[in-house]
Order: C-alpha cells, then sequence, then structure tokens
C-alpha cells in the first residue's frame, strides 16, 4: 500500500494543481536560457539540488512528525520571493484539499482548520505522506521528483519539445534523485534535535528573480 500510494502521490496527474506550474521553466525558456534537452537538464538539475532539496527536507520533516507550523516559517525564510510564498501557499491549498478527499484524516482536517490560508506545499506533501503510512524519504522523493519533473513537463508544453527527450532528462537524474532524498532526510532527521535551522536552505536566486517578473506578466500559460 505505502508503494502504490507513493506513486500516485508523486503521479503528476494527481489533482494538486501542480500542473499549472511550471517551476520557472516558463521565464527561463523566454530568457533563453532553456532551449533543448541539453539546457533542461541543467535546469533541472540546478533546481532539483537547490529548491528541491531544499523542498524535499521540509516534506521529509512534516512527514516525520515535526511541527507544521514550525516548517512553515522554516519554508517562508528560505522562500524570500513573495511570488513564490504565494505560489508555495496556493499549491498547499489545492494538495490539501485533493488529500484530504483521497485520505481522510484527523490531522489533515486540523491543518485546515487551523491554516485557512494554507501551508507550503512542501509541508502539506509530508503530512500527506505521513496520512497514508509513508517514510519520510518517500516524501522527501515526491517532493524531489516533483522538482525536478514538473519544469521538465512544463518544457515539453512551452517548447513542443518530444516528450521522449524530457523523460530521457530525468531518468539520467534519476541517481541524482535518490542522493538528495537521502540528503534531505537525514536533515529532518536532526531537526527534533537542532530545530528548522538543521535544514537545508539551498538557495536559488535566478528562480526567485524571475518569479517576481512572471508574476507581473500580462499573459502567461503558466501560473508560475
Amino acid at each position: 500500500m505505502s508503494t502504490a500510494a507513493l506513486l500516485l502521490i508523486a503521479d503528476g496527474r494527481f489533482p494538486a494543481g501542480g500542473h499549472a506550474h511550471s517551476g520557472g521553466m516558463e521565464a527561463a525558456i523566454r530568457a533563453g536560457r532553456v532551449t533543448g534537452p541539453a539546457t533542461l537538464a541543467a535546469f533541472c538539475s540546478g533546481r532539483l539540488h537547490t529548491a528541491g532539496l531544499t523542498a524535499a527536507a521540509l516534506a521529509a520533516a512534516a512527514c516525520g512528525g515535526c511541527d507544521p507550523c514550525d516548517l512553515d516559517e522554516a519554508a517562508d525564510a528560505r522562500t524570500p520571493s513573495p511570488a513564490l510564498r504565494a505560489t508555495a501557499r496556493r499549491l498547499g491549498r489545492q494538495l490539501l484539499r485533493a488529500a484530504r478527499a483521497t485520505w481522510p484524516a484527523p490531522h489533515l482536517d486540523a491543518v485546515a482548520a487551523e491554516h485557512p490560508g494554507g501551508l507550503h506545499q512542501p509541508v502539506v506533501l509530508g503530512l500527506a505522506a505521513r496520512a497514508v503510512g509513508l517514510a519520510p524519504r518517500d516524501a522527501a522523493l515526491a517532493a524531489a521528483h516533483e522538482a525536478a519533473g514538473g519544469p521538465a513537463f512544463a518544457a515539453v508544453r512551452l517548447l513542443g519539445l518530444d516528450p521522449f527527450d524530457a523523460t530521457a532528462v530525468l531518468a539520467r537524474l534519476a541517481p541524482d534523485l535518490d542522493r538528495v532524498a537521502d540528503r534531505a532526510t537525514a536533515a529532518a532527521a536532526a531537526v527534533p534535535r537542532h530545530g528548522t535551522d538543521a535544514l537545508p536552505a539551498a538557495s536559488a536566486p535566478l528562480l526567485d528573480i524571475t518569479a517576481e517578473a512572471h508574476a507581473t506578466w500580462p499573459v502567461r500559460l503558466f501560473a508560475s
């Protein structure tokens, strides 16, 4: 059951709203930084090891039972872009709604009641993973997969990229996904002893800058 639940929660077709967000890919393509498979691979790798690592650690910590309020504050501190903070909370609300409908659990209902404005999406991902009995590393792996997979498949729509090429990029990143999940899980395990300062705070300033610019575009295909 845990394996099946992990596949479901990591599936891009799970109705959590991720399909409407490009993870910075739309802005990167317009700026000419992503033009084909090679530059897509570089973008996805960079995002995985920065924003992806941070998200994976937050998800693992939430799945492991750490206080979601503390984790949400830690996520805020690690997200300097107001546009990205708003996006993370919007995605968190949608994911929580989907998770509560799919896997009803008292702690998910409590989070919905206590945080009507939403929590950051990785925190909710960890809480959802906990609701179905997944381990912290499972939650970390799902977050890492999303960090790389979302932009990769956005590139298919934005560039008309061959889906086989995008999938091959993700396949070659598989060992990195495992390493990021392992590192994130180890950091999350240290939170009960050292607080949220134990979580990684890998930064990707260009993602923050382009997110602010993207939010002002009058016409765009993706919400972020």
